[in-house]
């Protein structure tokens, strides 16, 4: 089929949930992916933080096709070798002690809900609550859509669950005020992501974990999007000097390969027991072993480094397009490889040029134009992106 029919297919078949653009992608190498018409395009939005090796990285490429020529899935009620490994791998990485897989962000996150709720019972019958920031993102699901604190995604869906509160991100006195007995538990995301990229002032994340221990609540980092590498160390958490009690990750951790999880350290660790929660395909040996692979990879090649490297590298050379393009834009903010550009228009006319010259990026939160790009890539790379940017900029200034 050509572009035409496949688009016409999936526009008639697909429901549609997607504000897709225009293009048929079939493969990829690196940090660069081909449409079925042949053109190339340099990927700095990387499947939305997915992407973390880039596109048919050689050792996750095989390491999947190994592991499926031997076994793809089975129940999780027996033991794999591949899953046991990736459990001691990454607890061991993250300092926790327990986790559970899942197959996607927004599982790991109603996880992780239902893990802090179990725990607040055990001191409390009313200890259910869970407060969550404004213009935070955790997911689809009806308690993480509830625990996504904006409401253009929770609309057309009321009635929602109880026992989610709201607070602006980055206000302490505001979290002050609300949290009481009936707390169990803080959730943010270190570095807001759908909400604009946006960075906690300096002292927040370490201000709101002293509140969660003289509260008697858990604190919960949703590391969907900031975590395995791309703030420059494996978690965000780990880069801000702030530790949680549960964190959930997902996205990059299986390099495109559908996998979630949820981390837990300490009492809460050992709250669940058989039955209280369960995954047909989380953790199957298949994603496991690409998540292994992702790991090991991560580690050889020091991507973590790079990403802190290139992250400043790049903000650098963005902020020299601010100096230049400065009605346009208007703030340049980010942590290693999570960038965001705050323009003082809509982002997807932009969106939509640089990708017509061969560029992929996002717009989020309207005005804010994001790059997550792989974890392994360099300034020459970043050089493209930027010739590219000055010359689209220049056409909307």
């Amino acid at each position: 089929m050509n572009k035409e029919q496949i688009i016409a297919q999936d526009e008639q078949h697909y429901v549609p949930v997607f504000a897709r653009y225009p293009i048929v992608l079939s493969h990829g190498e690196g940090p660069y992916v081909y449409d079925t018409e042949g053109k190339k395009y340099l990927d700095f939005l990387a499947g939305i933080a997915v992407n973390v090796l880039g596109h048919a990285h050689p050792k996750l490429v095989a390491a999947i096709a190994e592991q499926a020529g031997k076994i793809i899935h089975c129940s999780n009620l027996y033991y794999t070798e591949q899953q046991a490994s990736l459990a001691a791998a990454l607890t061991k990485l993250a300092g926790m002690d327990k986790v559970f897989f899942a197959n996607s962000g927004a599982e790991a996150n109603e996880g992780a809900i239902k893990l802090a709720r179990k725990y607040g019972k055990t001191l409390s019958e009313d200890r259910v609550e869970i407060i969550t920031a404004e213009n935070s993102f955790h997911g689809r699901t009806y308690a993480t859509l509830t625990a996504t604190a904006q409401p253009k995604y929770q609309k057309g869906y009321e009635p929602l669950p109880g026992g989610f509160r709201y607070v602006p991100f980055n206000d302490l006195e505001a979290l002050k005020n609300i949290v009481s007995e009936k707390t169990c538990a803080v959730m943010l995301e270190p570095i807001q992501g759908e909400g604009g990229i946006n960075i906690p002032d300096a002292g927040y994340l370490q201000a709101v974990r002293q509140l969660c221990d003289d509260n008697g609540a858990l604190l919960i980092f949703d590391e969907i999007q900031t975590g395995m590498g791309r703030t420059g160390n494996l978690f965000a958490y780990q880069t801000f000097d702030v530790k949680p009690d549960i964190v959930t990750v997902a996205k990059g951790l299986g390099g495109g390969v559908p996998i979630g999880a949820f981390l837990a350290a300490g009492k809460v660790a050992d709250v669940f027991h058989a039955g209280d929660h369960g995954s047909t395909f989380g953790g199957n040996p298949l994603a496991c072993a690409a998540a292994n692979s992702v790991l090991a990879v991560i580690a050889e090649e020091n991507l973590g480094a790079n990403a802190a490297v290139m992250g400043e590298y790049m903000m650098a050379e963005l902020r020299k397009l601010q100096s230049k393009y400065s009605q346009l834009i208007l703030d340049v903010r980010g942590k290693g490889l999570m960038i965001g550009v705050q323009i003082s228009r809509p982002g997807r006319e932009i969106v939509n040029r640089c990708l017509e010259e061969g560029y992929i990026i996002n717009c989020t939160a309207g005005e804010v134009l994001r790059f997550v790009p792989p974890l392994n890539i360099n300034k020459n790379h970043i050089d493209e992106l930027i010739v590219n940017l000055d010359k689209v900029f220049a056409e909307f200034c």
